[in-house]
């Protein structure tokens, strides 16, 4: 089997990571020694903000007056989906016990994270959905203290429809603070808000890399890189809804992928010849983005039949791939690494993005091969314990003993050895 490639990428979806690293690096540097006074001074040099900080109760409760009661519905509608498939997720992780051994129980407990970070995106759209996906999910998780922080508008703040949408969702405290003084912020526990112990939502370049160096002092959802999307589509599938996703997800950024796969020669060149049209006709900042997107990062892919298909989606390990195609059954069944799985014409990456109930909080750049996105499981840790008698302890103290003492760690072996001493005072062990 071997595919063709009918329009090839010229560029590759990467940033300039070391020139952001360096940036980035001494912003966090600057804020961890300055503190709230620096976080102001970049407040106000990248956001133009010189305006409180910490949302008040008071500001929240004018915002909420000012969204129109259907933009209200459509936000309720969304965090209803959000938050109940959320609860079905929780649902799936349960305590429980196994005893090993006679007298010997061990076991697993999920506690919910003390403390999120939840960014929340400005800049050139109100990402309402994200402040849905974010804090809904982390709230459900039962964590105890979630802020959010979102890029303020020069003279405004956070718009009042994002801050209606904070509010509904569960958050704690709201910072009107953007980039890299906004994760800082919530890293560092500044403007009251609780120490985040981990720190998720999608963001710029600059977030991506705040949060990747700050990995380890906390958690993240994942390492993040330009939104990308995947399309497989057969010969039944509708080359303008193709083109339309394609170009829908093409508005994102100029160095946002959207890929097609095919084993329809004639479908590709159709598709290839409206998605020009549809760009034009998008608003200028949108039209300019997914001009960048389809001009340099998009890929047309020809296969020789489904299964080919489905071994380079893998490949591509995309973070959203829809499927336009016959049998969806089958493709559910195939396919592996993905971030969410779009079936079928009546479904696309824009009702996952915005209200379905999924969360759009997903790996990229080929990420998918080993995770999956934002859920409940982010925000909260399964650990484990055990509880033992003495003679449930007794087989378990004898082969670590053992195992200990061929590995070389004679100090374990001892903390076995001195328990069977103890208790069993009388008889003797082969210890190694």
């Amino acid at each position: 089997m071997s595919h063709t490639y009918l329009k090839k990428a010229v560029l590759t979806a990467e940033t300039d990571a070391e020139n952001v690293r360096d940036i980035v690096e001494n912003l966090l540097e600057d804020i961890k020694r300055g503190g709230e006074d620096t976080v102001r001074e970049l407040a106000l040099k990248f956001d133009k903000w010189d305006g409180d900080i910490v949302v008040s109760a008071e500001q929240i409760a004018e915002a909420e007056k000012q969204v129109p009661d259907s933009l209200k519905r459509d936000i309720q509608f969304s965090h209803d989906n959000i938050r109940r498939f959320a609860e079905q997720q929780l649902s799936t992780m349960q305590d429980c016990t196994l005893e090993v051994v006679p007298g010997f129980v061990v076991g697993q407990k999920q506690i919910p994270i003390e403390a999120a970070g939840c960014y929340v995106p400005g800049g050139r759209y109100s990402h309402l959905a994200s402040a849905i996906m974010t804090v809904t999910t982390a709230k459900v998780a039962g964590v105890k203290h979630i802020t959010a922080v979102s890029p303020p508008r020069p003279g405004g703040g956070i718009p009042p429809a994002i801050l209606y949408t904070l509010n509904l969702c569960g958050a704690d405290r709201i910072l009107n603070l953007g980039g890299v003084q906004g994760i800082a912020s919530m890293a560092q526990g500044l403007f009251g808000c609780e120490k985040a112990a981990i720190l998720v939502g999608p963001g710029n370049q600059f977030v991506a890399e705040a949060k990747r160096i700050l990995f380890g002092e906390v958690g993240i959802d994942m390492f993040a890189g330009p939104t990308d999307s995947l399309i497989i589509a057969d010969k039944t599938a509708d080359p303008a809804l193709v083109a339309a996703d394609l170009v829908g997800q093409a508005e994102h950024g100029y160095n946002s992928p959207v890929w097609l796969i095919t084993d329809d020669k004639a479908l590709a060149n159709e598709v290839m010849d409206r998605v020009p049209g549809l760009i034009a006709d998008l608003p200028e900042l949108n039209r300019i983005n997914a001009e960048a997107s389809w001009r340099d990062y998009a890929e047309v892919i020809l296969c020789s039949d489904r299964e080919e298909m489905r071994k380079v989606a893998d490949q591509y390990a995309p973070e959203h791939l829809q499927v336009m195609a016959d049998d969806l059954d089958w493709w559910l069944g195939a396919l592996r690494n993905y971030g969410s799985l779009f079936l079928g014409e009546h479904t696309t990456v824009a009702f996952g993005d915005k209200s379905a109930g999924t969360n759009h909080v997903l790996p990229t750049s080929g990420a998918a091969r080993y995770t999956g996105g934002l859920s409940v499981h982010k925000f909260v840790k399964t650990v484990t314990w055990q509880r033992a008698d003495a003679q449930g302890m007794r087989p378990v103290a004898e082969a670590t003993a053992r195992i200990s003492r061929f590995e070389g760690m004679e100090g374990h072996a001892r903390t076995a050895a001195d328990r069977l001493q103890r208790y069993f005072p009388n008889e003797e062990f082969e210890l190694g």
